[in-house]
């Protein structure tokens, strides 16, 4: 056996392939994976171009044994561990193959194409550098070939949409120079530990001691066990007195982030939770005093274990106004803010700085979050944007100026904090309950409401409020007939209310979901008239709810906004910075998988505009990737569509028949191959709502839901359908599942088993009933991240086991999406459907009783940027 150090480069150059076995699983790595290798290339890539020193970064290792030299002089080798890593990568390059190749750089893309994809004067399968399992095999050479179905469904294809969208985003700003440092990194500084068997060895004995290292230590104990041991004399005392109190007050994972944090405060703002122990090692090696200055280094640790508390628990926080800052952004969630928030409280506590100019500077933050929330820009790069703020920051103003000009000096690109007209056309149009996270739109509409300065202030911790629409998601006939009075040109009363729906200007807080639901507006006016917060007050007091109340209500509460959340300093931004909205649209169609389409009016949903600037955007900006894709609500190629100058494709409705779009006699495409606005933000890792995991609830709280279900299920379904849902579920029992429901006023329900695992039981369900709207989702979506279902070829025989089923057309192109078909199948299908959910069942029992230890390729997911 050998080991070496080497990079993707090294390790394919050459005529050879490397097979994975037929036996292992499928390529599993998802959005987490592939986003945490992302943000470690870019990283690198800004090393590069700021000519710093480029450190590099460990990918991780692979395992391989010689399988024979093929005719001539190629080698093979057989894949035993780092299938996952090995075929990101070739996916990564395949995708900047063919970004050269959009960018006219065709000798660029050749030279990637012959020296890292394939071996040139080689045919069959002997043409490929690497060669995935049969399951994946299809997928991945249609990447590699360029055919017309790369980029399709399941995780390769999703895999090189990625890769293909990062690029196109990245070289907006930074251009070809941007390009070919992305190709150095991936190329050239992705460390990559080669182990090489030699004949005989047992090469699945070397995989079992590579993966089975069992619990490892945390960076907090190497940190803890290098100081003390640099404190042969004093480190009792020390650890008696700073030390364990420390560890006491914070707990392991907090200690963890404490000694993360002290590092990006202290400067380095590109520290890595992962490497937290080297850079700290490092730092104090430095240290010139010998026990002194490191006992003195671990009493200002400890004093700072005191501010992350306060942090932690808002509550700690002695000055008002600071408690409230803290607060709210601890309402609002995640991490982003810490870096600044203890950087603020070392400032105020040594006394350069007062409580009141650290909580408008905290003000400014919350702001560039908000901000960001309604213009719907992506979270990625935030993280970035505090950690770099305690180091650059100007020490010559006032911290809440110093901070606002900092985070204004972002005036294009992923980090834009977006002005006031931005975020004033986003409020009018955007879907903003599509938006971030469900406890983040409740936190801008509790922040609205307050600022009414009631004289009785709601109790939030008690009042069970969620957010609400006043034009309902599902109206009945009365609302459409009231938006009919207010359609423009062409403009059907369904397209109006899917444009207002989920904007701000409709959405309010409510105790009441379920006497709310879909009434009119005379029901709902009674109800929200009740209750206490002022907003509803005023909705309660306008004669109807339409266009121009929605519009109306939008714009008063931009003003609010506006007010609440302060934007950047004019003069630092600049006025023509190209909109997020045609950016995110542009994602969107590099997000789509090939055999699917959408329309102008979906598209236009996603990013909160109207279709037909959607369409003028289209016809003005020649060259859009994906385009062709874009057809008009009944599913036909628009007339105005046009390649650009020398890109010619040919007919368009030809292309996408080459995807994988089928069309009618009619020349339109076939409907469940469409997205909507919900499966497009999917796509984008903007679920709105994911689905909360099911699990047993309390029996009275089982009752209730069951009663509901049951009750919207006999007065929205004919009497066949709701028989054969019954006896489906009762079936389901039967087999050991359970039934558990969904909590919006529509009672869903999940069909769901509980499997037994460690360190806690696993939850699967295959579909979700809707007993009013009357469809069942078929979760491909939440089953990828869930044994045994994470394994692709199990999720396509799932689809195809349904697709026989007559009355039900899942399209392929959906697999990692939500597709749906007609409750009322159940009523003429129900046994063919129970045959399937038995199948289900059986599935996981199967797997249950197979699972080993440690999965073949399993660790390698979780491990692989270590």
């Amino acid at each position: 056996m050998h080991a070496q150090e080497t990079t993707f480069s090294k390790l394919v150059q050459g005529e050879m392939q490397f097979q994975v076995p037929l036996y292992q699983r499928t390529y599993s790595w998802q959005q987490a994976e592939l986003r945490q290798l992302w943000d470690d290339v870019l990283e690198l890539v800004e090393e590069r171009l700021t000519e710093r020193s480029v450190t590099g970064h460990f990918l991780g290792s692979v395992v391989l044994a010689p399988t024979g030299v093929a005719a001539g002089t190629m080698q093979r080798w057989l894949v035993v561990d780092g299938q996952q890593r090995l075929t990101t990568l070739m996916l990564a390059f395949t995708a900047l193959r063919d970004h050269y190749r959009e960018q006219g750089a065709d000798k660029k893309a050749a030279r990637i194409n012959d020296l890292l994809l394939v071996n040139t004067y080689r045919e069959g399968d002997d043409h490929y550098r690497l060669l995935p399992t049969q399951a994946d095999r299809d997928a991945f050479t249609a990447c590699v070939e360029s055919t017309p179905r790369a980029g399709g469904p399941g995780n390769i294809g999703a895999a090189y949409r990625f890769f293909l969208g990062a690029l196109a985003e990245g070289a907006e700003s930074g251009g070809e120079q941007w390009t070919e440092a992305v190709e150095t990194v991936l190329g050239g500084q992705l460390s990559i530990v080669a182990i090489t068997a030699a004949e005989g060895d047992n090469v699945y004995r070397i995989f079992e001691s590579i993966n089975n290292t069992g619990v490892g230590l945390s960076q907090s104990d190497l940190l803890r066990n290098y100081v003390f041991m640099c404190l042969p004399t004093r480190g009792e005392a020390v650890y008696r007195s700073r030390w364990l109190p420390m560890q006491e007050l914070l707990g392991p994972e907090n200690l963890e982030l404490l000694v993360w944090l002290d590092l990006v405060v202290s400067g380095n703002s590109r520290a890595k939770q992962s490497e937290t122990y080297r850079d700290q090692k490092k730092r104090l090696e430095a240290l010139r005093g010998g026990e002194a200055a490191l006992e003195q280094e671990v009493a200002a640790l400890a004093e700072r274990a005191e501010r992350l508390m306060r942090i932690l628990e808002p509550a700690r926080e002695q000055d008002p106004g600071l408690r409230l800052a803290l607060e709210r952004l601890d309402r609002w969630g995640g991490l982003t803010h810490y870096p600044l928030a203890l950087h603020l409280l070392d400032r105020v506590d040594a006394g350069q700085a007062s409580a009141d100019d650290a909580a408008q500077a905290l003000a400014y933050a919350e702001s560039y979050l908000v901000r960001r929330l309604f213009a719907g820009l992506s979270t990625t790069g935030n993280n970035r944007v505090f950690m770099e703020l305690p180091k650059e920051l100007d020490k010559s103003l006032p911290l809440a100026e110093a901070v606002r000009r900092h985070l204004s000096r972002h005036t294009v690109g992923p980090r834009l904090w977006p002005r006031d007209e931005t975020v004033r056309e986003a409020i009018r149009t955007r879907a903003f309950y599509k938006t971030g996270r469900g406890g983040q739109r409740f936190q801008v509409l509790r922040r609205l409401e307050e600022s009414y300065e009631a004289s009785e202030p709601v109790d939030y911790a008690r009042a069970r409020l969620t957010v609400e629409h006043v034009l309902p998601q599902n109206p009945a006939q009365e609302w459409f007939d009231l938006l009919a009075e207010e359609t423009e040109d062409a403009q059907s009363p369904s397209e109006l209310h899917d444009g207002l729906v989920h904007t701000l200007g409709n959405l309010t807080l409510s105790a009441d979901n379920a006497r709310l639901s879909n009434h009119p507006f005379r029901r709902k006016q009674e109800i929200l008239d009740a209750s206490a917060l002022r907003m509803n007050q005023q909705i309660a007091a306008q004669a109807r709810w339409g266009r121009a109340e929605i519009l109306a209500r939008a714009e008063e509460l931009t003003d609010r906004a506006l007010e609440l959340w302060p934007g950047p300093i004019e003069g630092l931004v600049s006025a023509g910075a190209q909109s997020p909205v045609w950016t995110e649209l542009r994602a969107a169609l590099r997000a789509m998988p090939t055999g699917t389409w959408t329309t102008y009016g979906e598209l236009a949903a996603l990013v909160g505009t109207h279709a037909m600037p959607v369409g003028s955007y289209l016809v003005s900006q020649p060259g859009v990737y994906g385009a062709h894709r874009v057809l008009t609500a009944d599913g036909r190629v628009a007339e105005g569509f046009r390649w650009p100058d020398g890109h010619d494709q040919g007919d368009p409705r030809d292309l996408l028949e080459a995807e994988g779009i089928s069309f009618d006699d009619a020349g339109r495409a076939r409907r469940s191959q469409r997205l909507t606005a919900t499966e497009l933000a999917t796509l984008l890792g903007k679920d709105p709502e994911d689905l909360a995991v099911p699990t047993p609830s309390p029996d009275h709280v089982q009752l209730s839901a069951d009663a509901r279900f049951e009750a919207q299920l006999r007065d929205n379904q004919t009497t066949a359908t709701a028989h054969g849902v019954r006896a489906a579920l009762s079936a389901w029992e039967e087999l050991g599942g359970y039934r558990d429901y969904g909590k919006a006023s529509e009672t869903s329900c999940y069909p769901a088993i509980q499997v037994d695992d460690d360190p806690r039981p696993r939850v699967l369900w295959p579909v979700t009933l809707y007993p009013v709207t009357g469809v069942v989702e078929v979760v491909f979506q939440h089953l990828k991240r869930r044994p045994p279902f994470d394994d692709e070829p199990l999720r396509r025989e799932l689809m195809t086991r349904l697709n026989k089923i007559d009355g039900i057309d899942l399209a392929e192109a959906k697999l990692d999406l939500r597709p749906s078909f007609p409750l009322e199948v159940f009523a003429d299908r129900g046994e063919e459907i129970c045959a399937v959910l038995e199948w289900f069942v059986h599935v996981v029992a199967l797997a249950e009783a197979r699972r080993p230890v440690d999965d073949s390729d399993g660790g390698e997911g979780g491990n692989a940027m270590l």
